[in-house]
């Protein structure tokens, strides 16, 4: 076959498998997974309920780690992965050290390996664990969309610019959240997922001690005195590693009570009291801090949450798109080569999480390891197995 014609032949082919097979573009839908992996969602509900069961503090932290992710170039999954030699990942930021559920993300997706081979991506495990941490600690059920790809890069230099100051005032965190698309009210909204979780002190002691630069013993005066006193008690000065409830009495419940705390200025940070001082803000923080139902809030927080959700989701030209390094290999040789496939950086977690017999083991890594080659090879024979279907397909005259 001359050139030309092989050229067009193997286009034939790509068009014809891309068109059998399925592209790997992601646009986040609902039901992505339906035809690939039916019980995807249904996996991670089971291995979130086992979870919380055990450690449901873990909910406020699956939701702060979504958020970030989000925040940090789009919902692609780029927080999970490890600095290298060469490169010191977000995770690494002096101001992401406190993130857990790493283990957690990585243990659902070895769940999905065995049903799905190669199927669901970390981006949407993260996604689908954050959105099921809500629903089990009694908030709304939020219909997720996903298909999204997992990112490729992560980089430390990323998160300062993306991540509100300390003290940061309200003014500053509205333009945050605009360049993303997001209003004042997604703000007011968003802010309601500390209803769950908890904060280490280091991230409120300066509203506890040395709040002023003339007197060691001054607190933030918008902070209520008795709850002041309370967090005192918790948060010795100098202590940056205690765990504090965000909304104390329904720690675990996703509620109004965060609301309420806010209003009786015991929001425990100080991006939460900033919530007070802009008209829009305060106004849904007041209106829910007196509400006798939360449907109003679970609305409007599933709306938010799906909105956040879409910031930034990859197509397989920005991100890792199996199909490609597949077919690639098909054509060049008939097989699946290794050193076509992306790899993943890694990462480990603060606090190392065991489930309820369901973990993945420190060693056996899907999300976080540095290199997925590994991975892939165990999918080779699944994979060629499933594209030779689709070539078995496709006649490619000579």
């Amino acid at each position: 076959m001359a050139p030309r014609s092989a050229a067009v032949a193997v286009v034939a082919v790509a068009a014809t498998l891309l068109a059998l097979c399925g592209s790997t573009e992601a646009h986040a839908q609902l039901g992505a997974y339906n035809k690939t992996c039916p019980q995807a969602e249904d996996i991670v509900f089971k291995e979130m309920t086992a979870v919380l069961a055990k450690s449901p503090g873990l909910a406020g932290s699956l939701l702060r780690l979504f958020s970030v992710d989000c925040l940090l170039g789009g919902c692609e999954g780029s927080i999970l992965l490890d600095s290298t030699a060469n490169n010191t990942a977000e995770k690494d930021s002096p101001l992401n050290k406190g993130l857990r559920g790493y283990d957690v993300v990585d243990s659902i997706k070895a769940k999905l390996e065995a049903a799905c081979p190669g199927v669901v991506s970390c981006a949407d495990v993260l996604a689908l664990a954050a959105r099921d941490s809500v629903r089990i600690s009694k908030g709304p059920y939020i219909p997720m969309p996903t298909g999204r790809q997992d990112g490729n890069r992560s980089s430390a230099a990323d998160v300062a610019p993306n991540t509100p100051k300390p003290g940061a005032n309200v003014t500053d965190l509205i333009a945050l959240f605009a360049r993303f698309n997001l209003t004042a009210k997604d703000l007011a909204v968003l802010s309601g997922a500390h209803t769950i979780g908890k904060a280490h002190c280091s991230a409120f002691s300066p509203r506890l001690y040395n709040f002023t630069t003339t007197n060691s013993n001054a607190s933030d005066p918008t902070l209520d005195a008795n709850y002041t006193g309370t967090l005192r008690g918790q948060c010795r000065a100098g202590d940056l590693a205690t765990l504090v409830d965000l909304d104390p009495g329904s720690g675990t419940t996703f509620d109004l009570g965060y609301y309420r705390d806010v209003a009786a200025s015991r929001g425990l940070l100080s991006t939460d009291a900033a919530l007070l001082l802009d008209g829009d803000t305060r106004a849904y923080v007041m209106r829910q801090a007196n509400a006798t139902a939360p449907d109003e809030f679970f609305a409007d927080f599933a709306a938010s949450f799906v909105n956040m959700s879409k910031i930034g989701v990859l197509t397989h030209h920005k991100g890792e798109g199996l199909f490609v390094f597949v077919f690639v290999s098909i054509i060049r040789g008939g097989h699946i080569s290794n050193s076509k496939l992306p790899g993943r950086e890694a990462g480990d977690e603060e606090e190392r999480y065991s489930s309820v017999g369901s973990a993945a083991s420190s060693t056996s890594s899907y999300c976080l390891t540095p290199n997925r080659s590994k991975r892939f090879e165990e999918l080779n024979e699944t994979v060629q197995i499933k594209l030779s279907q689709c070539l078995q397909l496709v006649i490619v005259a000579e």
